[in-house]
């Protein structure tokens, strides 16, 4: 006579305990990264009092700046695997934008050296119902894959430009950055959820729970929002 196999239960879904098992797992793989970046800034401390070498000082700025993006990564894995709560409000894209567009190309402009950003928002009203935060962190994603990868060059030019669109009958805003690194794929556009990186996905997720559309061709990003006035 052959044992009886276990039964799973009825109510038992496989793919759901996978995926709370793994939301364990990051959230204790982040704890231990923000440890390990609590070692190594205390370590960079001890090496600038001791006047330690200057190779040995950006050795641990690099590893506490590892630490900080694989603890990012982690938090947009968690976030985009949850549902996306909104507390969208009345705001106006013309106090949002620019000041995504700065924070994320300050944040990189040691690292991407002659890249310049220009923001150019064409006149018309530009008010809607956003989460100014969540749209925010969306937009700064957004800049950062159009400032990245850039070949090397004495200077980079990519702009973004806003503008009013109502070609479907409704008013919308039209955010575009030009002069993006190619495409990695050459046919159509490419879909964010399955071709781009964790952020890019977790932004196109926030700008289509806005009730918008996030594109890319070969050298441009183009964001779609609804407007309300």
């Amino acid at each position: 006579m052959k044992p009886a196999l276990a039964k799973a239960k009825d109510d038992a879904n496989p793919l759901e305990d996978l995926g709370r098992a793994t939301l364990q797992v990051v959230h204790d793989l982040k704890n231990q990264l923000n440890g390990l970046k609590l070692y190594a800034t205390f370590l960079r401390k001890r090496l600038e009092s001791a006047d330690q070498s200057l190779e040995e000082r950006e050795t641990l700025a690099k590893l506490i700046a590892g630490l900080d993006r694989a603890a990012r990564d982690l938090t947009a894995l968690v976030r985009y695997s949850r549902p996306l709560e909104l507390h969208a409000q009345a705001g106006d894209l013309r106090k949002i934008i620019p000041a995504a567009a700065r924070i994320k190309a300050g944040r990189h402009s040691g690292e991407l050296g002659g890249t310049e950003l220009t923001c150019e928002i064409q006149d018309g009203t530009l008010r809607g119902q956003f989460d100014s935060g969540v749209l925010t962190e969306a937009l700064e994603a957004i800049t950062e894959e159009a400032i990245s990868g850039l070949p090397p060059r004495d200077v980079n030019q990519v702009s973004l430009q806003v503008s009013r669109d109502e070609s479907s009958g409704a008013p919308a805003a039209l955010v575009e950055w030009r002069g993006v690194r190619p495409a990695t794929r050459s046919s159509g556009l490419t879909s964010f959820h399955e071709h781009a990186n964790l952020h890019m996905a977790l932004a196109a997720k926030i700008i289509e729970a806005h009730g918008g559309e996030l594109n890319r061709d070969a050298n441009s990003i183009r964001v779609l929002l609804p407007l309300s006035e």
